[in-house]
């Protein structure tokens, strides 16, 4: 713990600026205090190692605690104490707030730096893919059999939905809706229509 002020903000003119804020010894030493305000907000495991403090000209000490949680780096835990007419130390306030330079940006990187990192990440992976497959059963005989297969087909203009259902899976075509063929919802308009030009026509053939 530090045993002078952190920060002071006196919000007084610039004159007083340099008044040296005497925290009061009592107010220090309440870290019990401080936990237990803390542990009623957020797990004990989420609040670290003492911060240092932070005192006010209006007597208020503001005791800060490590944050261990993620997303929150150099953010504290923050409790308010005060003495109130001589009594025991109390809580005015219990928080998360960010340290210096916690709500700043991180440092700008260019694009082409960040495209360049990725692209190095992505082929480490496939390399490190590429050595695991290597050594698995989809290695060189799984090249071979494709090969078979590939070979099996003449042409690729002469290849329909009969060279792909192996699977028994439904051929999808452009246009597809949510698993909807739409050339079998187009044949069923073409029936329902002739069967109107149908009765059409007989109803003619009726009134003749």
């Amino acid at each position: 713990m530090n045993s002078t002020p952190e920060s002071v903000d006196s919000g007084t003119d610039a004159s007083d600026a340099s008044t040296t804020v005497v925290p009061d010894e009592r107010l220090l030493a309440a870290h019990d205090l401080a936990l237990a305000a803390l542990h009623e907000i957020t797990p004990a495991p989420t609040v670290g190692a003492p911060a240092g403090y932070t005192a006010e000209p209006d007597g208020v000490v503001s005791l800060r605690f490590a944050n261990t949680m993620e997303g929150y780096p150099g953010w504290f835990w923050t409790v308010s104490l005060a003495l109130v007419e001589d009594a025991e130390p109390t809580v005015l306030e219990a928080e998360l707030l960010p340290g210096d330079g916690a709500l700043l940006a991180p440092e700008w990187v260019p694009w082409a730096v960040r495209l360049a990192e990725y692209q190095a990440a992505q082929a480490a992976l496939a390399a490190e893919r590429g050595v695991v497959d290597g050594d698995g059963a989809d290695g060189p005989d799984g090249d071979d059999d494709l090969d078979d297969d590939l070979d099996d087909i003449e042409d690729i203009d002469d290849l329909d939905a009969a060279d792909f259902d192996d699977d028994g899976s439904p051929i999808l075509h452009a246009g597809d809706l949510d698993g909807v063929d739409i050339d079998v919802l187009d044949e069923q308009d073409d029936d329902e229509d002739d069967e109107d030009s149908d009765d059409d026509e007989d109803s003619d053939e009726d009134d003749d």
